[in-house]
């Protein structure tokens, strides 16, 4: 029986012009801060590089609005 895989995810259009924005030297440090999903992806040429910058960039900024919540939440209890 042959395992399906899921439907690959699609960089939204706002994440892709960020990610051909970026300087050289960004889009390598980007890649280096790669997760290790997008990174096979992009090795098995699954993903364009665009697209897993792309794909990087809106992980990083869901993560980045995660801990700012969390942070909110934090400072919230300190206050009472």
């Amino acid at each position: 029986m042959k395992e399906e895989r899921k439907k690959q995810e699609k960089p939204e259009k706002e994440y892709l012009e960020k990610a051909k924005e970026l300087s050289r030297k960004d889009a390598e440090r980007l890649m280096a801060r790669m997760r290790g999903r997008f990174t096979r992806r992009l090795e098995d040429k699954e993903l364009s590089a665009i697209d897993a910058l792309a794909l990087q960039l809106k992980f990083e900024h869901e993560q980045l609005m995660e801990w700012r919540k969390n942070v909110a939440k934090i400072r919230e209890k300190r206050k009472d």
